[in-house]
């Protein structure tokens, strides 16, 4: 039998806090994936995990001695649309570990069958969305992104029907927590202080500890939320991630990256760049990225207004004080990554702009975000003989010739030596990304019981800012007719 160390505290919450949910046995579970170096993280046994009790527990088949299994409550704003009651439709928390470094952990099935939640859906998943948050929620973490993160992936045996239908599977996730932004707006709205104030104390209990040496103790969790939200959409943008669905019920409290459904990793670069389906208007497109973070946390910061100060008010601007710093934490967070991803290290005037001229030119001239950053890495500071891989992929190479002697002029301020600089400028620009042709040719073949191309992509994915020659037809962009235009929330 596997042993989860079970500390569970969020089901101590009142009851309006979540409802009782339990997994919907499946016909025939089966592993596709196990992440062992996760397992080990959480003090858990990889090898009695991928057993027959192991899988049975994964699937949703049995309950782990200990698990008090819950849907939780939320509500959200999607696409600028409130929706008063949301809540865990496919998703059931099965309890709360602490792990080996002393991180409570949730760990939840995705895909286990219906909740109270669920309004009438069937609350599964298919394998294709299971895979694919396997495999980007991974991806994610070795790029050195907040993230949740992926245990395992179970085949059901059972089909379900969306679009098509397709095979059946159960993800489980792990996170710091799943509470959400959405989740204090549940009880916001319903005007239930008493509730939010129970739940920002278990929030900063849980994750923001600190909190209780500011002089108010709400005002230091808005600070502390305002800040891990501003890092997290900076290493969205440092490393060319769209969201695709920033709605508030997918804003992480703990600063984490939440729900891979139409998210997707840009390929030649531009601002207005978006693929989920859904988003007709382009409001998560990647320029809008930090706008729409601040935008739910100003509704975080409207459902803890009556702990801030009795006179509405003052509490009003208690919050706009703190929400201003958002923009200073996100620039600050930005232009750090990129005098990292420039090879800078130290601070200039200028370098705004020069990053602002480097980004125009991409997208006046379709470069690829990821491989002109990678290959700016071997560029030299005096012989831009060198400067090939990196200009060719500019439709007209001049506005790089001009903005590479402008850099080269940069780096000279620093005395900047080739070497120690490369090193640093390959610990911030990968030379492999979850690119969108590939996922998609990983998961087509995983519906079709061909694992190889998952697991090679995975294996790769795990070493992201390593040269990998042997596997470099994956770091390469997609031919015109390999392009991947929409990705879909899979739901």
């Amino acid at each position: 039998m596997v042993n989860f160390p079970f500390d569970n505290r969020y089901v101590q919450l009142p009851a309006r806090f979540h409802a009782q949910a339990t997994p919907t046995p499946v016909r025939a579970p089966a592993l596709l994936q196990l992440n062992r170096k996760l397992a080990e993280e959480l003090g858990l046994d990889a090898d009695a995990l991928a057993q027959d009790d192991g899988v049975a527990i994964l699937a949703g088949n049995q309950l782990p001695e200990g698990s008090d299994p819950l849907a939780m409550t939320y509500a959200g704003y999607q696409f600028g649309m409130w929706v008063p009651l949301l809540g865990d439709g496919r998703a059931i928390l099965l309890g709360e570990v602490v792990d080996r470094s002393g991180m409570r952990r949730d760990i939840q099935l995705k895909g286990a069958g219906p909740t109270p939640f669920s309004r009438r859906g069937d609350g599964r998943a298919g394998i294709g969305p299971v895979l694919r948050e396997y495999l980007l929620s991974e991806s994610m973490a070795a790029l050195g992104v907040p993230t949740t993160r992926s245990l395992a992936a179970i085949k059901t045996g059972e089909p379900i029907f969306r679009r098509r239908p397709e095979p059946g599977a159960v993800l489980t996730r792990v996170a710091q927590s799943h509470i959400r932004v959405g989740t204090f707006q549940f009880f916001g709205a319903r005007r239930d202080d008493e509730a939010v104030q129970l739940l920002a104390d278990h929030t900063i209990e849980r994750h923001y500890p600190r909190a209780n040496d500011a002089e108010n103790r709400y005002i230091g969790l808005l600070d502390a939320v305002i800040a891990n939200q501003a890092k997290l959409i900076a290493h969205w943008q440092l490393v060319g991630f769209i969201h695709g669905v920033m709605n508030t019920d997918n804003c992480s409290i703990a600063g984490e990256t939440l729900d891979y459904g139409p998210c997707a990793f840009m390929d030649s670069y531009h601002p207005n760049t978006v693929f989920s389906s859904i988003d007709r208007r382009g409001r998560y497109a990647y320029r809008n990225q930090p706008t729409m973070a601040q935008w739910n946390l100003v509704g975080f910061a409207e459902t803890l207004l009556p702990l801030f100060a009795d006179e509405e008010g003052t509490a009003i601007e208690m919050a706009k004080e703190s929400l201003q710093r958002f923009s200073t934490h996100f620039e600050n967070e930005q232009l750090s990554g990129w005098r990292k991803k420039l090879g800078l290290t130290t601070e200039d005037p200028s370098d705004a702009d020069l990053i602002e001229q480097l980004l125009k030119s991409m997208a006046e001239n379709h470069a690829d975000f990821t491989l002109t950053c990678r290959h700016l890495c071997a560029l030299s500071a005096d012989d831009p003989d060198r400067d090939g891989p990196a200009r060719e992929g500019f439709d007209d190479p001049s506005p790089f010739d001009a903005w590479a002697a402008r850099w080269r002029l940069r780096l000279r301020q620093e005395n900047s030596s080739d070497v120690p600089r490369q090193q640093l400028m390959r610990s911030a620009n990968p030379a492999f990304i979850p690119r969108n042709h590939r996922v998609e040719e990983a998961l087509q073949a995983a519906e079709e019981d061909n694992l190889k191309p998952f697991e090679t992509l995975l294996k790769v994915l795990e070493t992201p800012y390593d040269d990998q020659p042997e596997h470099e037809p994956l770091s390469a962009a997609p031919r015109p007719d390999q392009i991947v235009h929409e990705t879909f929330c899979g739901t």
